[in-house]
């Protein structure tokens, strides 16, 4: 049996993605630790961003599933651990560049939660080594999880965001209150990446101030 080494795991785990952010959470920093024993089982120390992320649990799922991908791997533990708590210092010079690009692109108009209807686009592909990808109609490929894939699949240009959040809410078991910034965030981001349209978009601010009798 060969010794499964620590950059055989961190190099699979550069292919899981961060759910809030198109970075893999290696370069986001998020991976703390790595300890593999003689008989390669793989201990993970990772953090979150946040302590309130939703996807917390889907996120474990994946980073086990990616460790596991490493020809040899036995059994995989995650532990998640909060100090010392995550910060942007932590991310890659890479990761930074391109958050700093993120950053300059233009700010979509905000999306309206009563008209708006997210369509999604593009295409799910299933790759050689059995993890799936989004791929827009220029054939550029976007690493997701299941949450994202089921959460593109509920963009059928029908629903309200309103009831995207509901959905999302309904599908990770967690309060409408806690998932309505990631939903917002997936359907910018998934915008950005030619994966959604959003159309019956109006210049209409998001708030009707209503006049007092």
């Amino acid at each position: 049996m060969s010794q499964v080494s620590t950059e055989q795991i961190k190099n699979s785990l550069k292919q899981c993605m961060d759910p809030e952010v198109p970075l893999s959470i290696v370069d986001m920093g998020l991976i703390y630790g790595i300890d593999v024993t003689e008989n390669n089982d793989v201990n993970i120390k990772m953090t979150m961003t946040t302590k309130g992320c939703p996807l917390h649990d889907t996120m474990v799922d994946d980073v086990t599933r990616y460790a596991k991908k490493v020809p040899g791997v036995n059994n995989v533990q995650v532990d998640i651990v909060w100090d010392p708590p995550w910060s942007m210092d932590k991310m890659s010079d890479d990761a930074k560049a391109k958050m700093k690009g993120f950053g300059n692109q233009s700010t979509p108009a905000p999306i309206n939660y009563e008209t708006a209807l997210p369509q999604g686009v593009g295409k799910l592909v299933k790759q050689e080594d059995g993890s799936m990808m989004l791929a827009n109609e220029h054939d550029q490929g976007f690493m997701v999880n299941q949450a994202i894939i089921d959460f593109w699949r509920s963009c059928n240009g029908e629903r309200k965001v309103t009831e995207l959040v509901e959905l999302f809410a309904q599908q990770t078991g967690l309060q409408r209150s806690q998932v309505e910034k990631e939903v917002m965030q997936l359907l910018k981001q998934l915008n950005e990446g030619g994966l959604i349209v959003i159309t019956n978009q109006t210049d209409s601010p998001n708030v009707e101030f209503k006049k007092s009798n």
